[in-house]
Order: C-alpha cells, then structure tokens, then sequence
C-alpha cells in the first residue's frame, strides 16, 4: 500500500472512529442523562421542582427578585436556553421579549407555555384598565389555575423523559392535593375579612383572578396594566384618586421592587394606607418571606389582612 493510500486510510478510520463516538455520547445523553430543564421565572421553577422532585434539578433563567416584565436577556441567558432540553415560560403574553430571545438562542429546546389551555379573565364592571388591555396573564395567582399548571408540567416532562413518568406523576398529584389544601387555607383567612372591605387597590392588574376566586373588588390599579412598564396618565391618577374615596378602599398593596412615589402621592390625597412587601412575580431565597410559591401565596393573604 502506497503511504498516500496508507495515510487516506488511517485518515477514514479515525474520522469513522471520531463519528461514532461523538453519536453514541449525543445518544447517551438523550437516552440516558438528565434532561435539562430551564423555568423562566422563579415562582414557576419552584412549581416545576415540586414535580421532578429529585429526578431533575430545575433552573431558573430570571434571578429572584427581577421584575418578569421588564427584563432583559444577556448573552448567557440565551446560551443557557440554547443548551436547554425544555424550557417552561408562563405564556399568555406574560414574557413578551421571550419570542425575539428564542429567535436569537436556537438550539433545540421544547418551548411549554405553563398556562396553555387556560382562557383569560373578562374584567369586572367598572375595572380600570389599560385601553390596551388584551389579556390577563397572572393566571398562578389563583393557586386553582396552578393545577393547570402542575397538570401542564407533568405531561410536559413526560414527554421528555418518559422514564420518569411515574415519578412525575406521583409528585404531581401530591403537589395538586397541596394546591387544594392552600385554596381552603385561602378561603378561610380571607373570609375573616368583612365583604364590604374586601376592596383592592394595587401596583398594577396582577390580582384579578385572585379577586374573581376569593371575592374581592378591584377599585383600580396604580398602574392600569397588566405590565408594569406601562405609566398612569394625569386623568388615570385623577380617576383612581376618586374611586378609592369614593369605594372607601383602606390600603394600597404594592409589590417588591415598585417605585412607591405615585402610591405615596394617591395616599396622601386618600387617607389611605401603603401596604408594602406584596410578592407576586418572584419568590424569595431561603431565608426570606416567601422562598416558595405556596408561601408567597400566604405570605400576600396575610398582608390582605391590612383591610380588616
């Protein structure tokens, strides 16, 4: 054999070799290594992470704290949605930068909306609201739209690693019994709050279904959207300023991280109080007030107790 046969030879087995090799590990990793699951905000990764259990460890792509409505994806976010196997957003319009981010990372991820099925809220008579307004997607602030949720994630999960259906779906029907169980808890605390103080006044439209399933009135937002990048207008302001004397509304409840000053000013024409430290868009750490979804849930009834 001449040595430019002999090279071209050797040449075919190490490149055939070298193929192989990188097929069996992407196969390996498909078939037998753990999905890679990325949850774009915090409350929904703690919802995940209830049902992959210990099969899977769940990643958050917005840190605690940030405000969903307002970021803004870096360069690494979009690598690690890239390397994602299956990345679960909220949906119903909730992440609008989401699409052009998925555009820009590639990769070859599932895309599951968490609220998929589920049909937004028609506003009350007499709601303030956004001439914009298309649609309502804080939907897991009724913890009865989180078994959707629970139910959405679980098939989800199966469908990418059907290995671990059974585990899916044992720790799904327990965290779905636990969604009941925080519903009645709900139903309780708020029930000790007289109907005719049952009346909301908050940042932005976040606590809609809440109010729908629990009985309250929302007397009008600070912010009249279901955004927070969204400003008042001076006849906005004026027009809520009116209807919280009006209604009788005993307290303002702000989320975490929103600028008080425009609560402040509706206060000081009101009389009202500012009731602060409402989370509904991220949990906290460990050591703070509401590290889970379900504690953020209670964490915020027990704030409502201010109209008491």
């Amino acid at each position: 054999m001449s040595i430019t046969l002999k090279n071209a030879f050797l040449a075919a087995i190490i490149i055939g070799l070298l193929s192989n090799g990188c097929t069996s590990a992407s196969q390996k990793t498909a078939k037998d290594g753990p999905i890679r699951v990325l949850v774009v905000e915090t409350f929904l990764a703690d919802i995940t992470q209830n049902i992959t259990g210990d099969r899977l460890q769940v990643e958050s792509l917005i840190p605690i704290g940030i405000d969903p409505h307002a970021y803004e994806p870096t360069p690494q976010d979009v690598s690690r949605i890239a390397d994602s196997q299956l990345l679960i957003a909220n949906g119903a319009g909730f992440e609008s930068w989401l699409s052009k981010t998925l555009e820009n990372a590639g990769g070859q991820h599932v895309l599951l909306e968490a609220s998929s099925g589920l049909v937004s809220r028609k506003t009350s008579s007499g709601e303030l609201i956004d001439p914009d307004h298309s649609g309502d997607p804080h939907f897991w602030l009724d913890p009865n739209y989180v078994i959707k949720y629970s139910e959405n994630i679980r098939d989800s999960l199966i469908k990418a690693d059907p290995a671990g259906a059974e585990t899916y779906t044992k720790n799904a029907t327990a965290y779905i019994q636990k969604l009941r169980i925080l519903d009645g808890w709900i139903r309780e605390q708020t029930s000790s709050i007289p109907e005719k103080n049952r009346l909301l006044v908050t940042n932005h439209e976040s606590l809609g279904y809440f109010a729908d399933r629990y009985g309250f009135t929302i007397i009008g937002t600070v912010i009249p959207s279901t955004s927070t990048e969204a400003s008042p207008s001076a006849r906005q302001m004026v027009d809520l300023i009116d209807r919280i004397k009006k209604s009788g509304a005993k307290a303002i409840f702000l989320e975490t991280g929103a600028n008080p000053q425009m609560a402040e000013q509706i206060a000081k024409e009101t009389g009202v109080k500012i009731v602060t430290d409402m989370y509904t868009h991220s949990i906290t750490d460990a050591s703070g007030a509401a590290p889970t979804y379900i504690e953020m849930m209670k964490h915020n009834v027990l704030l409502l107790q201010a109209l008491k």
